[in-house]
């Protein structure tokens, strides 16, 4: 829509601590909902677990925290009210939450039924508090969650009648890698339930042919080149429809290199995705579990110059994936691990800021171990922090079962003893699901004092490079953008 750029997305929790971790406080929220003058007012998403997973549970029920969340939305909406009365604005305060229901993994849900019942709780308490709140029915590869329970899930909610509900081309986000609702459920919903989108919506669905009148296909359903040829139309594109047409595959094929999918045509009924579309998603899904529940071998170790191998407080892969805390925390052995290191370098500390390296398979070793990726990049990386003149230290921390905070506390023990400012850079595995088994750049600078309080550096200050595989964002281009981004923060720091 039109200004729609205007209106800013925002993570919210259910307690101040937590909240912290997204940089957001009550009083930076009630300032910029006072300064919210147009159409467009909040868009915010939440959903239970948030505060536990990152470590703010304080021992409180998550329903608790949701709740409270839905409250910061609705004070917040008040304060857009009253800045739109005030300036005497036509329109009324758009605040939408967006409630993304298991979105963080098995330590919060880890049936199809507890995502029902968490969706259920939060449809209800989002209405008793007055809000549009739509829903984001997913999962994570980890959950026992498959593509055909997401389906079972969706039946189960819909009664409930959320606002809205999120929607992709298929029920798989290329970009977070997680399962959700697709365009097809769209469609099943719409047949199964009676629902309806906006009469001005749906009165545009037909005069495109997408839907007929009484709701059934009409002549450009599952057809984007059908939509396209409309489109220029309108735009008073006189070519000839062929012409559109191959325009539009040329385009759409652009896309579909980049890993988007797109859905085109249908199976065996209006709502099933196209044989070949579910095939690969079927593939993605199947190959992501694996990558999910891949433990770090030997080649990574024989891959990596100069490794320093340390773990975690997990006890294995189950206990890593189920207890995500466990991979937060360093190994009693790996801390020793560190002294010892740490004692070796006392005498040769340089100049400038200290830069370490670490390396842990996250949620997908796979992508350590895909082909040259991981050597490529770290070569690429070393090569553009001495061109910024930068030197890293020699060796690589390689963390097995470790998580983004596992090199916080390992930050906490290199850099916090230097007598300058620390950088750390991690290289993690990321969660899969998106086709590729690609890797995260995770870079974090803070002074040595920061670094020496336990718990002090956290997301809030860390800045991320995604995506990065041979199949995906080039392990030199990203070496190249982390290293920007890296110079840009010391930058803002001096």
């Amino acid at each position: 829509a039109p200004g729609s750029t205007a209106l800013w997305f925002q993570s919210i929790a259910g307690n101040d601590s937590a909240n912290q971790t997204f940089d957001v406080t009550i009083e930076k929220m009630r300032r910029h909902a006072a300064a919210r003058r147009g159409r467009f007012g909040l868009y915010f998403e939440t959903g239970q677990g948030a505060d536990f997973t990152n470590g703010h549970g304080h021992g409180v029920d998550m329903v608790v925290f949701e709740s409270r969340k839905y409250g910061f939305a609705r004070a917040l909406t008040a304060d857009v009210a009253k800045t739109l009365s005030e300036s005497g604005s036509p329109f009324q305060p758009w605040v939408h939450l967006n409630d993304v229901a298991g979105f963080i993994g098995p330590e919060v849900f880890r049936s199809r039924e507890q995502l029902v019942r968490c969706c259920l709780e939060d449809i209800a308490m989002g209405k008793l508090h007055g809000l549009t709140i739509g829903l984001d029915v997913c999962s994570t590869l980890h959950m026992d969650v498959s593509l055909e329970d997401l389906g079972w899930c969706i039946d189960q909610i819909m009664p409930a009648n959320p606002a809205y509900l999120m929607a992709l081309p298929t029920r798989i986000d290329p970009m977070l890698g997680y399962l959700t609702t697709g365009f097809q459920d769209h469609v099943h919903i719409r047949s199964k339930f009676g629902y309806r989108v906006d009469d001005r919506m749906w009165a545009f669905y037909q005069s495109l042919g997408v839907v007929q009148a009484d709701g059934s296909p009409g002549p450009a359903f599952a057809d984007p080149a059908a939509v396209y040829v409309q489109y220029c139309r309108r735009r008073g594109d006189g070519r000839a429809e062929r012409e559109i047409r191959d325009e539009a595959a040329k385009r759409m094929a652009e896309v579909r290199s980049r890993g988007v999918f797109l859905a085109e045509g249908h199976g065996a009924t209006p709502a099933d995705l196209n044989p070949g579309l579910q095939t690969e998603i079927d593939r993605i899904y199947h190959d992501s579990r694996r990558a999910i529940w891949q433990e770090m071998n030997a080649s990574v170790l024989a891959a990596v110059p100069q490794a320093v191998p340390l773990s975690t407080r997990s006890l294995n892969r189950t206990d890593y994936i189920l207890h995500p805390a466990t991979g937060e925390e360093l190994s009693d052995p790996s801390q020793a691990v560190l002294q010892r290191l740490l004692a070796s370098r006392r005498a040769n500390q340089a100049d400038g800021p200290a830069v370490q390296i670490v390396i842990s398979d996250g949620l997908n070793a796979l992508s350590l171990m895909e082909g040259d990726q991981l050597r490529q990049l770290l070569a690429a990386l070393r090569s553009q922090l001495l061109l910024a003149g930068l030197s890293p230290f020699a060796e690589h921390l390689l963390v097995t079962s470790g998580r983004v905070r596992a090199g916080y506390r390992i930050g906490e023990m290199l850099l916090g003893a230097g007598p300058g400012p620390g950088v750390l850079l991690h290289i993690i595995g990321e969660r899969p699901g998106t086709g590729h088994h690609t890797m995260s750049i995770y870079m974090t600078l803070a002074a040595a004092e920061v670094w020496r309080q336990p718990g002090k550096v956290d997301h809030n200050i860390t800045k991320v490079v995604s995506g990065i595989a041979a199949t995906a964002l080039q392990p030199e281009t990203a070496a190249v953008d982390a290293v920007r981004i890296l110079k840009s923060m010391m930058s803002t720091a001096e």
